[in-house]
């Protein structure tokens, strides 16, 4: 999220409650990322997200499947992702 903007706090506070409605894990290396689980497909939960980001934020969804991901991260991180596989 764009600390520039004026109200960065308030809409930093409201995308996080909003993510939060999901089910979701952040590693403790990665600040700002957050790994959801939804039922909605990437393209809608860009859309429903985007809506609540400003103009120079930037955003990636992307779909995590079985046997098509690799990382480091945290081990409590990928305790949480495998299962969801």
């Amino acid at each position: 999220m764009d600390k520039q903007r004026t109200n960065y706090a308030q809409a930093r506070q409201n995308l996080i409650e909003y993510l939060s409605r999901y089910s979701h894990i952040k590693d403790p290396g990665l600040d700002s990322v957050w790994f959801i689980q939804s039922s909605i497909t990437v393209d809608a939960l860009d859309a429903e997200i985007r809506s609540r980001l400003g103009g120079h934020d930037r955003l990636i969804v992307t779909k995590l499947e079985s046997g098509q991901h690799q990382g480091w991260l945290d081990p409590a991180t990928w305790a949480w992702i495998n299962p969801k596989l």
